[in-house]
């Protein structure tokens, strides 16, 4: 059917994309509301950023990591949520939530889908006349290769930050050298468990970039192979100094999971598998005559030689398919600009982040909405209960239920002792009790659970 004979509006599907947590929320509440969404996926099966860090155990338990709407639409098929309180990994929550409930919504969701562009129908950016009351054209690559487009009467745009991870250089940009030794930097926690990738790290000295959640989980991962393999030692690159809250709220961390997490970390310096360069920042990389990594700092120093890098400096969100659409976005985070202040990391903590939804979400564009890890732009105070709360309000607005739209219906729980003011890169905040950033993305990233920065986040 051409765009011309489609009818506007009502009549049409929303567009959701992305079949991560919250994009396949998102359907879950657009089915309760009788609307029908049409949700793309990029890769082959549900969760597959998910996917791609199934080995780490998320921070949040399943009674948080679950959505209320999805869970209705799965009772029927007999579904039974897993035990409340115990932890996930990635590949759990695939396993025994995503893929089930994309399951159910059935033709609902298209796989091998990549949306390539996002525009109003016959209108590019600059075209004020009969904006508003055009529909959306979505435009996709299939996996083989052909393209379509969709019309849609809305569009959620909730595919993450996954494929988009910061670089080391400390000044946002790749440190010189970077993009040449990408056959020995890696942007993941690692799977250990994997015989080959055990074996690219064994025996072998290893840069560990990052403060957060994810640096965490690998340097906790490579200490315990220190303990089977010989050689094997990390070297933590710090961008700020060690303070009492380097290593997150430990036992007085209300996420238990993340604060033992920070402890075992802290446990990898003190026995020796770890050794930490603070008040580095990485300007270059060199290669010795072994073709071994030389880090370089903008101080001039430079470290000893390393076999592989691990960089995990959090992820940025790829706006380049939006780019007809217009969006107000916060000069700092690229998220939403009401929302941008709330997600602050400078300010908050995932536990002080305000519940929000379709105010502060909305742009002078009627109808597109950014949702999950992608609305935060760069911040990494995300959590899933928060990302199912604003597909809940989205869904409600587009059914033309304002009062339920502006309406909080999610509590969050306090989520520890990680602070405000000098979050990330303050060397000086960083002296005192309150620096330190807690809510590394994903280990995920995404989530009151441990979405990475990479994976392990809040």
């Amino acid at each position: 059917m051409s765009i011309n004979s489609v009818p506007t509006t009502d009549q049409l599907p929303v567009v959701v994309i992305g079949a991560g947590p919250i994009g396949l929320a998102a359907a879950a509440h657009l089915v309760e509301r009788d609307i029908e969404p049409l949700v793309l996926e990029a890769g082959p099966s549900a969760g597959s950023a998910v996917r791609d860090w199934a080995h780490v155990r998320l921070f949040s338990p399943w009674a948080e990591v679950t959505d209320p709407a999805a869970e209705k639409l799965l009772a029927p098929t007999g579904w039974v949520r897993p035990d409340g309180s115990a932890y996930p990994t990635g590949g759990d929550w695939v396993e025994k939530y995503l893929q089930p409930l994309a399951d159910t919504l059935g033709d609902k969701v298209r796989y091998g889908a990549t949306a390539t562009g996002v525009a109003r129908s016959g209108r590019d950016r600059i075209v004020d006349s009969g904006r508003d009351e055009q529909p959306f054209t979505v435009h996709i690559q299939l996996a083989d290769g052909h393209e379509e487009r969709i019309t849609a009467r809305a569009v959620i745009d909730a595919s993450g930050t996954w494929s988009i991870p910061s670089p080391m250089g400390a000044d946002g940009l790749p440190a010189l050298g970077e993009k040449a030794a990408t056959d020995r930097i890696s942007y993941r926690v690692p799977d250990l468990g994997n015989p080959g990738v055990r074996a690219r790290y064994a025996g072998k000295r290893t840069a560990v970039v990052g403060s957060g959640a994810s640096a965490f989980t690998a340097l906790a991962y490579l200490a315990d192979l220190a303990k089977e393999e010989d050689g094997t030692h990390a070297v933590w690159i710090l961008r700020r100094g060690i303070s009492a809250n380097t290593y997150g709220g430990g036992e007085a961390d209300q996420l238990p999971a993340r604060g033992a997490l920070g402890l075992r970390a802290k446990a990898a310096v003190e026995a020796g598998h770890a050794s930490a360069a603070t008040g580095f920042r990485t300007e270059a990389i060199e290669r010795d005559t072994e073709g071994r990594l030389i880090l370089v700092a903008e101080d001039g120093r430079r470290l000893d030689p390393v076999d592989e890098v691990i960089v995990l400096t959090g992820f940025r969100p790829d706006l380049s398919f939006l780019s007809e659409i217009r969006l107000g976005l916060d000069e700092r985070l690229q998220a939403p600009t009401a929302l941008a202040p709330l997600i602050d990391p400078n300010v908050h903590s995932c536990g002080t982040v305000y519940p929000h939804g379709v105010n502060e979400l909305s742009h002078s564009e009627q109808g597109i909405y950014l949702a999950g890890m992608k609305s935060y732009g760069r911040a990494p105070t995300f959590l899933a209960m928060t990302g199912y709360e604003q597909v809940r309000s989205i869904s409600a607005a587009l059914a033309g239920d304002h009062e339920a739209a502006e309406r909080v219906e999610l509590t969050l729980p306090e989520t520890g002792v990680c602070g405000g003011a000098g979050l990330f890169d303050d060397p000086e905040a960083a002296q005192s009790s309150e620096g330190g950033g807690c809510c590394a993305a994903p280990v995920t990233l995404q989530i009151g659970l441990g979405v990475p920065t990479t994976p392990g986040g809040c």
